[in-house]
């Protein structure tokens, strides 16, 4: 049975700011192609901060996809590109596309919104590979009075 996978990520525009800054050099060309570079700019051929934004969430969303947690993001082998009908579609290569493989998944499918200062990215793809399965808690609640919570951190490849 296929086990369905969804990624989701949100960066805030400031982000961008930051990737943006002169004085720090042509950072962005580390994560965004240059087809990526050439879609993401506004009629005039300024940075779209809104679209790189948007491709900077849907690469982390579709590297959640990967399970790949611990190693470096290949941003480079995840391109979010133009679809037909205006849609963002994943093109995966080198290092993105093995892991894509050794992992199972199918089609990446993958939205994105950008809203009040943040843009996010939802991915999805189905794996024929089962879930891991996480250990039982060591001492869960066996009453009202006693409670456990999980907290997860997602590690951000990007500064």
């Amino acid at each position: 049975m296929n086990q369905p996978l969804i990624g989701v990520d949100l960066v805030p525009l400031s982000r961008v700011d930051e990737l943006l800054d002169p004085g720090i050099g042509p950072l962005l060309r580390k994560y965004l192609s240059p087809e990526e570079l050439t879609v993401s700019r506004t009629p005039d051929g300024a940075p779209d901060q809104s679209r790189i934004a948007g491709r900077l969430a849907a690469k982390e969303a579709v590297f959640k996809l990967l399970g790949a947690v611990g190693r470096p993001v290949p941003w480079q082998g995840i391109e979010v590109l133009r679809g037909p009908g205006g849609r963002p579609g994943i093109r995966l290569s080198g290092r993105a596309a093995e892991l894509a493989r050794a992992a199972g998944l199918g089609p990446i499918d993958v939205s994105i919104s950008h809203d009040a200062g943040f843009a996010i990215a939802v991915a999805t793809s189905s794996s024929a590979r089962s879930a891991p399965s996480l250990p039982a808690p060591s001492h869960p609640a066996t009453s009202p009075d006693h409670s456990t919570s999980q907290q997860s951190a997602t590690p951000k490849g990007m500064p």
